[in-house]
């Protein structure tokens, strides 16, 4: 499985629901690698998509801990078991993990690659991915040259789980 956010200095990923800043790059970037896979995510980030609905050309996968829960166009499970059953279906290269940080850091520990799209800035936030700086088990395999969006520059990293 992969993993795929965009992270301030403090590994900080979204305040109050939303995300820290909008780069279009990082969008761009996230359709390019997401479209026509598996896309794994949790109740509240389906929330922040437009008009509250399950991305595109996609097959949408939620996590809910919610019994009741249900949403038009994805498929909802209700634990990690339940997921990795249904995951069984699909190419794991082709399942990537979108958030937010519940359920990142409940599938980490699954994943092989992670996309990280560091900015290099400190933001006020709420919610915040797992350093994997400082876990010895992730190196990063590929940085691109520095990019900007108005005052703000960041990265694409790329860091793989060591076997």
């Amino acid at each position: 499985m992969n993993i795929i956010t965009a992270a301030d200095d403090n590994w900080a990923i979204g305040n109050r629901g939303e995300l820290l800043i909008t780069i279009p790059a990082d969008h761009r970037f996230f359709r390019q690698e997401t479209e026509g896979k598996v896309v794994v995510y949790g109740r509240r980030t389906l929330s922040t998509f437009p008009q509250g609905l399950p991305l595109t050309g996609r097959v949408n996968i939620i996590l809910s801990s919610d019994p009741q829960y249900r949403a038009k166009g994805a498929l909802v499970v209700h634990s990690l078991e339940e997921l990795f059953e249904e995951l069984e279906k699909y190419d794991k290269e082709k399942v990537y993990v979108i958030g937010g940080e519940s359920v990142y850091r409940q599938l980490l520990p699954y994943c092989r690659l992670a996309h990280v799209t560091r900015i290099h800035r400190a933001y006020e936030a709420d919610a915040h991915f797992p350093d994997l700086d400082a876990m010895p088990c992730w190196q990063i395999t590929a940085d691109s040259e520095e990019q900007t969006y108005f005052d703000v520059t960041y990265h694409f990293l790329k860091y793989e789980r060591k076997e």
